[in-house]
């Protein structure tokens, strides 16, 4: 079939669909009639005692028949999913084609029916404004997915003609009445070995925007999509869906919840589970507990992300961030597991949306807990922990979190909410690394808390105003007084030879020469950069309990909020719901 823009959009692949009902339908017959002989017939004479040399051909000549219908029976039951995946298939590239046309038409492009992109000259205003839209740009993306579509819809034609070829020629040769070769055709692999055009691939799958598209892409697709499509590819695909930026949040929260069974199922049926698959399987049992226990309480919970990735992966949602006013999205660090998601954190992204509602009933909230990618396991914390978790990390997870806060721009219903990107200790770096990418995070405020540094030496730098950039910081917590990298090799020298020397001039001079050797200019420089909290750095620091002595001040920001032990989920909650001018500050260090 030639394919061309006309043909794609106006095709009606309903007809198909009907096809396949109407297989499957003659197929089941088929099968009672299939089931009737061998029941009714040849087991009944096989059963009966007859014996003798009669008795054995007419065994034999009754087996042949039973084994043709059988043949036959399943090359019919072949041929329904054979159409559905053509079928389905053509609605992808459809719906494709039909987003692209619709973002062509709001852009003010011409589009061909074979594809060709124009548009207007650019007006005076436009060739002098250097924010103007690139067009050229732009025509280019749009006559590129445009073309994938065709290209799509041409190549799900030719592959569903050529299966659908094997099969009436099976018919006419023969073949299909062979019971060895039927079974044959039900393996995919000798399958995709014989056809040409790949028996065994999926082109549902292939017909879903790649992973390169922009969650804007993605969201514009699937809205293209019929209800019915829709229902089906989230109940057929939910792994490829459920973590897809760009796709709605119900839409992921019921797909990610029947692959959460999928991934308690697989996980507790391996023989030989590593520590990590252990680990994800006590993670995702949690996390499938609290949704249980969440069902019916306000606000409602969404499983925005669930998979099986590394440590794994997890996001939950108390509010649909589609049609809130505001949304939170909170990143963990250090030593995060799964199953945090499915308790603490959990708790956490809940705590916060209800000191939002609190600060602001009018406004809706939705509080996002995500976990999307592998946080450093350390013993401990302190310089050598952090040597250990090093910034690759934080630069996979920060490319994660820009996508998934773009997707959340992409899907969100009517006027922008308000975003805030939240990170507590190494999330902090990490939602400073996803701040410096390029492109940025489309976040309107940014909160650090317990921040060990965010890779940037000035608040300015993570793309937003320094002053919608927010800072707790307890003076207990050991997180956000670390040295940095040369101060804590100046430090180990210095007690080196302090420890040489001995007694109290030794532990001065070892002090002296460590300081010396760290080029410690900069008593607010941490391990992963400026301190947050500084007044080099920037940003607004917002008052926090000292908090208890010892790491567990690293912990406390969630339990601050009634004022007697500080203001830090009060103040959060403020930022979160819009009102930062009520936040109760702090003197910066």
């Amino acid at each position: 079939m030639t394919m061309d823009i006309p043909t794609l959009r106006d095709a009606d692949p309903n007809r198909l669909f009907g096809a396949a009902d109407a297989y499957a339908a003659l197929a089941a017959s088929f099968a009672d009639h299939a089931g009737t002989w061998r029941d009714g017939v040849d087991g009944r004479v096989q059963s009966s005692g007859w014996s003798g040399d009669a008795a054995e051909r007419a065994r034999q000549s009754l087996s042949r028949t039973t084994g043709k219908l059988t043949a036959a029976q399943m090359e019919l039951a072949r041929i329904a999913p054979v159409l559905r995946e053509g079928a389905e298939a053509f609605v992808l590239a459809q719906a494709k084609l039909r987003a692209a046309l619709n973002d062509a038409q709001a852009g003010g492009f011409q589009v061909s029916d074979d594809g060709g992109i124009s548009w207007p000259p650019p007006s005076a205003a436009e060739r002098h404004d250097p924010d103007a839209p690139d067009r050229t740009r732009q025509g280019t993306e749009l006559r590129d997915r445009i073309g994938d579509a065709l290209t799509e819809a041409a190549h799900a034609d030719q592959v569903t003609a050529e299966r659908l070829r094997q099969y009436t020629t099976d018919a006419r040769t023969g073949a299909g009445l062979d019971p060895g070769t039927a079974a044959m055709r039900l393996n995919s692999a000798v399958l995709g070995a014989l056809n040409p055009f790949g028996g065994s691939e999926d082109l549902v799958r292939a017909g879903m925007p790649g992973q390169d598209a922009s969650p804007t892409e993605v969201n514009s697709w699937w809205k293209s999509l019929p209800a019915d499509e829709q229902q089906r590819l989230i109940n057929e695909y939910p792994a490829d869906l459920g973590n897809r930026d760009g796709i709605p949040t119900p839409a992921r929260d019921q797909a990610n919840r029947i692959h959460l069974d999928q991934l308690i199922s697989d996980l507790s049926s391996r023989q030989n589970p590593s520590e990590w698959d252990k680990k994800k399987l006590e993670g995702f049992r949690a996390i499938h507990d609290r949704l249980q226990d969440d069902q019916g309480k306000q606000p409602p919970a969404y499983l925005m992300v669930i998979g099986d990735q590394g440590q794994g992966r997890a996001a939950i949602a108390y509010g649909n961030p589609d049609t809130a006013d505001d949304v939170v999205a909170y990143v963990p660090g250090l030593n995060t597991e799964v199953k945090n998601m499915g308790a603490g954190d959990a708790n956490r992204a809940r705590d916060l949306w209800q000191s939002a509602h609190d600060t602001d009933p009018s406004r809706s909230t939705a509080s996002i807990a995500w976990l999307g990618y592998d946080t450093p396991q350390a013993k401990g914390i302190g310089p050598d922990a952090l040597a250990v978790a090093g910034d690759e990390r934080a630069k996979q997870g920060g490319e994660a979190y820009q996508g998934f806060l773009q997707g959340l721009r992409a899907t969100h219903e009517g006027q922008p909410a308000h975003l805030t990107a939240l990170g507590h200790s190494y999330g902090s770096f990490t939602v400073g690394q996803a701040a410096q990418r390029p492109g940025g995070i489309p976040a309107d405020d940014i909160i650090l808390v317990g921040s060990p540094g965010t890779g940037a030496q000035q608040a300015s730098q993570l793309g937003v105003d320094s002053s919608h950039v927010w800072v707790g910081a307890a003076e207990h917590d050991p997180v956000s007084h670390l040295p940095s990298h040369a101060e804590a090799k100046g430090i180990g020298i210095g007690a080196g030879i302090g420890g040489l020397i001995g007694g109290l001039p030794g532990a001065a001079l070892g002090g002296f020469i460590g300081d010396k050797i760290a080029g410690h200019d900069d008593p607010h420089e941490l391990w992963f950069g400026q301190d947050p909290a500084s007044s080099e750095f920037g940003a607004r620091r917002f008052d926090v309990a000292d908090g208890p002595m010892g790491f567990q001040s690293h912990s406390d920001y969630w339990n601050q909020g009634d004022g007697r032990d500080g203001h830090s989920l009060r103040n959060m909650g403020m930022i979160v719901s819009g009102h930062g001018d009520r936040v109760i500050g702090q003197d910066r260090r």
